[in-house]
């Protein structure tokens, strides 16, 4: 019989437990991609004591990292700790000792890939990472095996399932963003700090996987424009409805000619959208490609057995580069310089809603300071307020560029007819 592929994991979390139950209940499928079998042979844990969701021989477990690093025993090193700083360091010692790398930790490459490729490389090892963007939804690996021989020019979509299961309930059901944040964080869709998710930096470091990827780029957390959904109101939310437009927190990559810009931001989408139905914790990703046109993949962002099923996917891939010799030759270095679109480069339609003084002339000087910039309306919405004296505007323009729309609303604010500026979206397509 062939001998067994071992494997260290380093974390029996949420994650790591559905590892745990795959390998053990998908043995027969995993003997018969590979022509081996699998074993857990060390797993590292904080307290081996801990009761636990899947059940593990104690003897597995260990408090002490080196047991599984520097076991020679051990082919593979599966990662589902978390952590930064000092996982990077794990990683790298364990490649340097000729192990392959699974890891699911967006935080980690988002901030390290380009290092810890370059370290797999050097040390002839694999180094897979599908389950950190979107889960289940085999998005990386699309990318670079089977849209290899197009050029991708845009990805977009919805890569945190927290704050799409959070605006789900707010559109739905017009509930308050406190309460449904409370209510995610009771099922588990949120942590207890939820800033990562609601601010918009786990999304941001999804899109900087995806563009470096899709756009074979160096492309890093700091050239990702973000915002998150915490000003988000009620009314937006209805306004974007009567003007046929379903807001999501949506992260775009977008490449034109050499240049490219990369952003997460809430963004009205019209209802006919498919990415404006996917609703919950659910999480879907358009990619546009050159000859393939439009494509679109769609699944569970997160949970124990969907991203275990990613990690033990990435598994089978090294397991299988194994058997033929050839790890360590997956990694492709970036095939083009960053160039980074300025604001005078980036363009798209926006929403703005404004209380101005109610007096006559008022939309006039609005209108002039919009036209100065050649920016023009699609729609708009003039309505009274129960407050003296003012009038809430509701405008959606035609495409302007982000300098101009930036610049508009430093002038806008600096108008004496122009009470506050209440909000501005990103708006991508046509409503009613």
């Amino acid at each position: 019989m062939v001998n067994p592929i071992s494997v260290g994991l380093l974390g029996l979390g949420t994650v790591g437990s559905g590892v745990v139950k795959i390998i053990e209940n998908h043995q027969d499928q995993l003997i018969h991609q590979v022509g081996c079998p699998v074993t857990v042979k060390k797993i590292l844990v904080r307290d081996i004591y801990k009761e636990r969701d899947v059940k593990v021989d104690s003897s597995l477990l260990t408090t002490n990292v080196d047991e599984v690093i520097n076991d020679p025993g051990i082919d593979v090193i599966i990662e589902v700790m978390g952590g930064v700083e000092e996982t990077k360091q794990h990683l790298l010692r364990a490649l340097q000792q000729g192990k392959h790398v699974v890891t699911a930790n967006k935080d980690l490459m988002a901030l390290y890939g380009s290092e810890l490729l370059a370290a797999a490389t050097e040390n002839g090892c694999d180094l897979f990472y599908e389950a950190s963007v979107a889960g289940g939804i085999p998005i990386l690996r699309t990318l670079v095996d089977g849209l290899s021989s197009d050029r991708i020019t845009k990805m977009m979509g919805i890569v945190n399932g927290t704050t799409n299961f959070i605006l789900t309930k707010m559109c739905k059901y017009g509930s308050a963003y406190e309460e449904v944040l409370a209510e995610a964080q009771e099922l588990g869709y949120a942590e207890a700090d939820p800033s990562s998710d609601v601010e918009g930096l786990d999304a941001a470091r999804k899109m900087a996987i995806l563009a470096r990827l899709g756009f074979s780029m160096n492309i890093d957390l700091e050239d990702v424009q973000v915002r998150g959904i915490t000003d988000i109101t009620e009314e937006d939310l209805n306004y974007g409805k009567r003007l046929g437009y379903t807001m999501k927190l949506i992260g775009i990559a977008h490449r034109e000619g050499e240049k490219v810009e990369v952003s997460v931001q809430p963004t009205f989408l019209p209802d006919s959208h498919p990415l404006a139905s996917v609703s919950d914790e659910y999480n879907a990703v358009y990619v546009y490609g050159e000859a393939v046109g439009e494509t679109m993949f769609y699944g569970p962002g997160a949970g124990s057995l969907p991203t275990a099923t990613a990690v033990v996917s990435d598994l089978v891939a090294v397991m299988k580069n194994m058997r033929l010799g050839v790890n360590g030759r997956s990694a492709v270095a970036p095939q083009y310089e960053k160039k980074l679109k300025a604001p005078a480069e980036i363009f798209s339609k926006y929403f703005l809603r404004i209380h101005v003084k109610d007096q006559v002339g008022a939309f006039a000087k609005i209108t002039t300071l919009f036209s100065e910039r050649g920016v023009s309306f699609e729609k708009i919405l003039q309505l009274p307020l129960k407050e003296n004296g003012l009038a809430e505007i509701v405008i959606v323009t035609h495409k302007a560029s982000q300098k101009d729309y930036e610049d508009i609303l430093q002038q806008l604010s600096d108008l004496e007819i122009v009470h506050n500026i209440k909000s501005w979206y990103r708006v991508e397509g046509d409503g009613k």
